[in-house]
């Protein structure tokens, strides 16, 4: 069903308790979907998530011939069931010179990556194209690296971007046994940096073993990387032989509904009040939480309800998780470095947290000290430039942000409604929904 241009969020009357389900992560179902592709035999994805993304990749899958079923979750309808039949590590041929095998990625960063290294291990030629916006996402470091490996990876506008024609220099036939392609293969080793995208690295490493490539990664945080931690976790347990796999829920998605938890209960003249307890019976007084909220450690955001209140307790150093780290780390004096080091609240990107980031940054407004976010850089490398995007729209609603290099510092403010540009980002569009939860006028376009 297609959505109004404009859409009003009115803001909530009255408290809300709520326990909520949501849609299944993103970055494992597509992770999944490729391991299901290179698994032997039938593959079933319990709780997938059935957005943009995910359906690109699917469709891709299906372009490519795999047989990919598709069934609705009745337990959340944003989910999808998804049976893949696997070919036990055989990728179908693609076309010729003249006339590739299209694959379109849309705007999804993980297909148009994962994708990439996953045709190599097939036969013929492909070519992976997708909106404007993907035209100018960085790709480089992962087409170095396949070159490395053996594969002809050909830019079609000569700047290590999609779209890109790709052909394995390694042919095997459809029929072609995944022994035989095992014992066949040569070992081949790269290397790939992730200081643009960790993407790049799980690319590699889903198809690593089927393609015999050794990948070795490096680049901030290298190994460590939460997302490539991610990867290397998924194919460890994933059920490479056929069986059923359960995503988990989005920690980013739920990001914005723990969030709608906290920053509704905030008003102007309970946080100003100095009372401490009144505080934090207001703060949590809007109680909203996410069923089934991901404990296995993989995804990034799960640690996103702690960083809220965190957020939260800046307020005048209201709140018991920064006092207690003052208190030790400062002891007697702890008090006094609290009124003076205004470095203690940031919060970075690095910290344990992704696009939820995102959610933080923009209910920030409703704190009562400045807020500085840091290590924002690849925000500027994904569905939109999301740093600047954030500052506009911020400011659009009368929030004072100071853009000062990769770092976002949000001052108290007292907002008031407007038009939201999305850039055809969905988690802007989430981001400043949350907001109009408390800030009457705020209208999202696109």
């Amino acid at each position: 069903m297609s959505l109004p241009d404009l859409i009003q969020i009115v803001p909530l009357e009255k408290p809300v308790h709520a326990e909520i389900t949501v849609p299944g992560s993103k970055s494992i179902t597509n992770r999944a979907l490729i391991l299901a592709a290179l698994a032997e035999g039938e593959v079933t994805l319990q709780g997938a998530l059935w957005s943009e993304d995910t359906q690109i990749m699917v469709e891709c899958l299906q372009e490519l011939g795999f047989m990919v079923n598709v069934a609705r979750d009745p337990n959340e309808f944003c989910n999808r069931t998804i049976t893949v039949y696997g070919k036990g590590g055989v990728v179908p041929p693609g076309g010729t010179e003249q006339q590739p095998l299209e694959l379109f990625v849309g705007n999804a960063g993980t297909a148009a990556r994962f994708l990439s290294a996953f045709v190599c291990l097939g036969k013929g030629v492909y070519r992976l194209h997708g909106v404007p916006r993907m035209h100018e996402r960085p790709q480089a470091a992962l087409f170095i690296a396949l070159r490395k490996l053996g594969y002809r990876v050909e830019s079609e506008n000569g700047n290590d971007k999609v779209p890109v024609k790709i052909c394995s220099s390694r042919h095997e036939s459809a029929q072609t046994s995944k022994s035989e392609i095992s014992q066949s293969r040569l070992t081949s080793a790269a290397t790939v940096s992730i200081e643009e995208s960790s993407q790049f690295a799980s690319a590699l490493l889903l198809c690593a073993e089927t393609g015999n490539w050794e990948i070795k990664i490096t680049g901030e945080n290298a190994e460590e990387s939460p997302y490539v931690a991610m990867t290397t976790e998924l194919i460890k347990v994933f059920p490479n032989q056929g069986g059923t796999f359960q995503i988990e829920p989005d920690a980013s998605s739920g990001s914005y509904f723990w969030a709608a938890g906290i920053s509704t209960g905030l008003e102007e003249n309970v946080v100003n009040s100095g009372d401490v307890s009144q505080f934090l019976r207001a703060a949590f007084q809007w109680s909203v939480s996410v069923q089934n909220w991901p404990i296995s450690d993989w995804q990034i955001d799960e640690e996103f309800p702690l960083e809220m209140m965190n957020l939260v307790s800046t307020a005048e150093g209201f709140g018991l998780p920064w006092e207690l780290k003052m208190k030790v780390e400062h002891g007697a004096d702890w008090r006094e470095k609290l009124n003076t080091d205004e470095s203690q609240f940031a919060i970075s990107r690095k910290d344990r947290l992704g696009d939820s980031i995102m959610t933080l940054i923009v209910v920030a407004a409703f704190n009562t000290r400045p807020v500085p976010f840091t290590d924002l850089g690849r925000l500027r490398v994904q569905e939109c430039e999301r740093v600047v995007a954030l500052r506009t729209e911020l400011t659009k609603c009368g929030a004072k942000v100071i853009e000062v290099g990769d770092t976002l510092t949000v001052y108290p403010s007292k907002l008031h409604g407007a038009e939201i540009e999305t850039y055809n980002d969905h988690r802007m569009a989430m981001c400043f929904s949350i907001l109009g939860l408390k800030v009457p006028g705020i209208k999202i376009k696109n």
